[in-house]
């Protein structure tokens, strides 16, 4: 359910044309961040699932860590980029063709890609050169960063310190930068005189601001309280929700508030049965 939501998001936008716009272009990326996601944990959770665990190699364990970081990576950026460009869209609608042009857009994807490139590749460099003694067990069911460090026998206070000095500034950033454009845009609406403005204003960010909500609010539950104020089961609940509800709601979503989305669903539907 989740690849074929996110594969239809990407087709729509590839093939309608009145879905060339810079809102859309950002939430195929998205899409295709998600099903990166998925791919990379839901079949290994499965298999888990159903045969209550199974053996993985370290050089396996690593390169979940580095697909799944990468694209959830990648998606914090792009729903940062998403929050601008909601932004200019309410508080500067007559300007908006002008800023969001395509190059523009294209730039900002292609810098959130190559970034989270970049520092996954640091962070996999450090990982790589740890030491894995013996056969232990991950009590999770994915190879989530922490859970991989704690199994090694050699020293990985260098790994934690890079780690956290990329990924507390780059979330702080993110969250700061997304909570002010959302305060400009409230600030905007409630300056609009008519209810049925005001309504047509917010419908056209309330989709990212769920999303935003459920991902963010997810991530923070984890990482940001201490390890001590939830157990081991409550830390995988809640994982649960952003590598695998998140990515399937995502299309949901941005389908069900937005009528261009359903509109292009019915035509897609009409071409591929005319064909």
């Amino acid at each position: 359910m989740t690849l074929t939501g996110n594969l239809l998001i990407i087709i729509l936008v590839s093939v309608t044309r009145f879905l060339h716009s810079p809102m859309y272009f950002f939430l195929s990326n998205l899409s295709s961040c998600d099903i990166i996601l998925t791919t990379t944990i839901i079949p290994n959770l499965l298999y888990i699932t159903l045969k209550n665990g199974r053996p993985m190699t370290v050089i396996g364990c690593i390169a979940q860590l580095i697909f799944f970081s990468f694209s959830s990576t990648t998606e914090c950026l792009l729903l940062t980029m998403m929050s601008y460009d909601r932004y200019v869209a309410v508080c500067k609608p007559l300007q908006y063709v002008t800023i969001m042009n395509f190059p523009f857009c294209l730039s900002l994807v292609v810098f959130s890609w190559i970034l989270s490139f970049v520092l996954i590749l640091i962070v996999t460099l450090l990982i790589s050169h740890l030491t894995f003694c013996n056969f232990k067990y991950i009590d999770h069911f994915f190879c989530d960063f922490a859970p991989l460090v704690q199994l090694s026998c050699s020293d990985t206070s260098v790994v934690r310190t890079v780690v956290y000095t990329i990924a507390v500034p780059e979330t702080v950033i993110e969250s700061v930068f997304i909570i002010s454009t959302y305060l400009c845009i409230f600030l905007a609406i409630h300056r609009i005189s008519t209810t049925t403005g005001r309504q047509k204003a917010f419908s056209t960010c309330s989709s990212h601001l769920a999303v935003v909500c459920m991902y963010y609010g997810t991530i923070f539950a984890i990482y940001a309280v201490p390890a001590g104020e939830h157990s081991s089961g409550m830390n995988k609940i809640v994982s649960l929700m952003y590598t695998v509800v998140t990515p399937l709601l995502n299309p949901i979503i941005y389908s069900l508030r937005n009528q261009e989305i359903k509109i292009a669903i019915i035509k897609f539907k009409k071409m591929i049965l005319g064909m």
